[in-house]
């Protein structure tokens, strides 16, 4: 059964949250947005929870709150935001908890994740931000950028193991030993015993292989904003094809859109889909043999998305270093997809107190 998310006084506290927090605070607009978004996906909640008998849930907008509150502020852990919610006055006034309100369980996240995965609602969150009236007027509806980025995976190097049995398990003892002297390790014959849908991937020549998942972004070029994310397995095709998923919706529009991207993009068979698609395809040009040539570096907004096109790796610099999702916290292809597309959501949060700000 869905709880409600309507906050109610205690009759005795004598602690206004509302005038604890300061009129010109940058959480107020955000808030606002929050709140605006998550009230369009009411009837998602509805359906997700229709079928809850038993006593009300924690209503599901306070558990996306407090997810949004530990991108923000860089809290490790759900055990961590719940300690920081039962004493912090302004993480209650976001969340939406009253003074005397009780905190609840860290383990109520992981009860309900599945949920909120199964409805899909990471997507839906980030979809519901950018359809805000005030959001929306921010965005460019012709010119993108996209870019891929590892995401180390919740798994030992220890856990990579052949698939038919055959290696030998790690010493006992706590962070025993193996061996990897001789063994040929591959995403073929290998997988991992903690995460099978990490994959074992070099991110260039003479760097260390990790086991890792590949997070995509597509962002429009006018404000720097991500209008569309998703995760894949890693592998050397997993970006351009992730591209041309994100791309595909927005390019059914009257007129030619862009979409600029480095030299990893620089595909024949890249350029050409997005060309029949009517995308102009504004991507790095490698020094030998690139499919890109003067039909688009001729045109002055070829240069101009060459130089904004870097702007999305500030997004993946505040998700991995500012929101900890460097290395992920969940495990399976699914999980780590939810948790990458809601940090991203967060991550256009954060940026809309100064873009609202100077947007007349």
């Amino acid at each position: 059964m869905r709880g409600s998310d309507e906050r109610s006084g205690s009759l005795f506290s004598y602690v206004d949250l509302e005038s604890r927090v300061r009129r010109d605070h940058p959480l107020r607009p955000i808030r606002e947005i929050v709140n605006a978004a998550l009230a369009g996906l009411s009837m998602d909640f509805e359906t997700i929870y229709a079928a809850g008998v038993g006593r009300p849930s924690i209503p599901p907008e306070r558990l996306l709150r407090a997810l949004l509150l530990q991108a923000f502020y860089g809290i490790r852990s759900e055990r961590q935001i719940m300690e920081r919610l039962d004493y912090d006055l302004l993480f209650r006034w976001f969340v939406g908890l009253g003074v005397d309100d009780a905190a609840w369980d860290q383990t109520t996240f992981g009860k309900n994740r599945d949920r909120l995965l199964g409805g899909d609602i990471a997507h839906k969150f980030l979809a519901a931000v950018l359809a805000h009236p005030k959001v929306k007027r921010l965005l460019s509806s012709e010119h993108f950028s996209v870019d891929g980025t590892l995401i180390e995976a919740w798994a030992s190097m220890k856990s990579f193991r052949p698939k038919d049995g055959s290696g030998e398990p790690p010493a006992s003892g706590r962070n025993g030993e193996r061996d990897f002297h001789g063994e040929a390790l591959a995403n073929a014959t290998h997988e991992s015993a903690t995460d099978p849908d990490a994959r074992l991937f070099r991110k260039g020549p003479g760097r260390e292989a990790r086991l890792c998942f590949m997070g995509h972004a597509l962002m429009e070029n006018r404000n720097g904003l991500v209008v569309d994310a998703c995760l894949t397995k890693a592998d050397g095709h997993a970006e351009r094809i992730a591209a041309l998923h994100m791309i595909e919706p927005r390019a059914d529009r009257p007129g030619r859109i862009t979409l600029g991207a480095d030299k990893g993009y620089d595909a024949e068979d890249f350029v050409n889909e997005l060309r029949a698609m009517n995308v102009a395809p504004h991507v790095a040009a490698k020094a030998r043999r690139s499919a890109v040539d003067g039909r688009t570096t001729r045109h002055a907004g070829y240069k101009v998305s060459q130089i904004i096109r870097k702007r999305i790796e500030e997004v993946f610099g505040w998700t991995k270093s500012a929101a900890g999702v460097r290395k992920t916290r969940h495990r399976g292809l699914a999980r780590v997809g939810w948790q990458f597309t809601f940090t991203l959501a967060a991550y256009n949060l954060i940026r809309l107190p100064k873009l609202l700000a100077a947007t007349p």
